[in-house]
This record gives C-alpha cells, structure tokens and sequence, in this order.
C-alpha cells in the first residue's frame, strides 16, 4: 500500500517511479556505451597508443569529438586541425551545461565533476524528466554507465585492434564512422535538421579531395547557419508574400 501511494503521489505532481527513470536511464548508458569498442578499434587503427586511446576517452569523454580526433589523424591531417575539429564538435556541450545548471541546480564543489558528463546523452535523459529529482537520477546513471562502460569498451576495443594487426584490412575503419551515422540519425527529426546534415555532408565529402585532412569537417560546419540563413529568408518571403496579398 505504501508504494501504491508513493506511485499515485509521483504520478500526480508528474514525476516517474525513481525505478523507471534508472532503467530507461541505464538503457540509454549501455546501449551508447558499447560503441566505445569502435572508437577504440578507429583509434588504434589511426596510429594513437593504447594510452592515447585511453585517455581520450577518460579526459574528453564525448564521442563525436574523439571520433572526429582520430577520424582526421587517420586521414593524415594535423594535429591542430584535428583538435579543431573535434574542438568545435564539442562546443554544442556548453550550451546543454548552460540547460542543465538550472534543471539540476547542483552544489558548487559538484559542478565541475557533472560537468565531465555533460553530453547529448546525459541531457537528452535529464531534460526529458518532468521533474528535479528525476533528471538528477536520470543524469547521474547515464553519466555513471556510461562513462564506466565507455571507457571499458574503449580499451576492449584498441587492444583488439593492436591483435588482429591491420584495422583497414578487416574494414574495422569504418566502424567508427558507421557508427556516428548510427547515433546521428534518430537525432535528425525536422527537415530543417536533415537540410543541415545533409548539407554538411556534401560539404564535407565533396571537398574532401580538395583541402587537407581535417579541413573539409570544419568547412562542412557552415551548414548549420547557412539553412538557417535559407530558411530565415525563405519565411520573410513568405511573410512578405501573404502581406502584399492582403
């Protein structure tokens, strides 16, 4: 009886079962978790030492931007154009902290560690909950799962590419890329949001051949605001249009 009232209360104030948010927060955590065996297969495979592969995983800890790290490295760009890449990729997480301080309006001496676990995972669970306490639940296991089983599989992953020797000669070098699509494309829902991905493939793979390595990633990032642009400016026609009508 008494859980029966605590789940009726919950469900009235809005808030989920505690139970709940850790299971779907848990889903998420190891279902993004096991796609650190591909960085740590890609990273390996790219030329980085098992210790360099580690520690990217362990310091940096968001996906898109190691990816885009050794994605470049492989290619046989710089280190500095790499690292602007991947610097650039993980800008996106400063806005989700700028979010989720005030959701999870957590102590001081707490906000630098949360903020190693500040990535889209973490605040696509937490910003989904209808209250504080189950984003902060919902928040700490995916960071926790994640973060623990992130890292194990990226040490899985780059020991087993240092076995089997040539990564390019298994095809293991696309399972990095394979698996960015993969986590990209549940995320692209508007059109606006598929222009901007399209667009910034075609950038992206279309001067690929042209610049450096490394470069045709940062230049592919001018997608976003140039649909926005078009789009801005294809709503003011609009508007124009239906005021002269009138």
């Amino acid at each position: 009886m008494a859980e029966q009232r605590t789940l009726s209360e919950l469900r009235a104030d809005g808030g989920k079962p505690d139970a709940v948010v850790v299971r779907d927060a848990l889903g998420v955590g190891v279902a993004v978790g096991l796609s650190g065996f591909a960085f740590g297969v890609t990273s390996a495979g790219s030329g980085l030492t098992l210790v360099q592969t580690c520690a990217l995983s362990l310091l940096v800890f968001t996906g898109a931007s190691q990816f885009a790290l050794v994605g470049a490295l492989a290619a046989g760009g710089g280190a500095l154009t790499a690292a602007a890449g991947a610097f650039f990729l993980g800008v996106r997480n400063a806005f989700y902290g700028l979010r989720l301080s005030q959701l999870l309006s957590l102590t001081r001496a707490v906000r630098p560690f949360a903020a190693q676990w500040v990535i889209d995972e973490t605040a696509a669970v937490a910003l989904a909950q209808p209250t504080r306490r189950s984003a902060r639940i919902g928040f700490v296991v995916t960071g926790l799962s994640l973060y623990v089983l992130w890292n194990l599989t990226t040490l899985l992953g780059a020991l087993g590419a240092e076995a089997i020797g040539d990564t390019d000669a298994w095809g293991l070098d696309a399972a990095g890329p394979a698996v960015f699509l993969a986590l990209l494309a549940p995320m692209l829902k508007s059109a606006t949001e598929r222009a901007v991905a399209g667009l910034a493939a075609l950038l992206g793979l279309g001067l690929l051949p042209v610049l450096p390595a490394g470069v045709s990633v940062l230049v592919a990032a001018l997608a976003a605001p140039l649909v926005l642009w078009a789009e801005g400016r294809r709503r003011g026609d609009g508007t124009d249009v239906r005021e002269g009508e009138r």
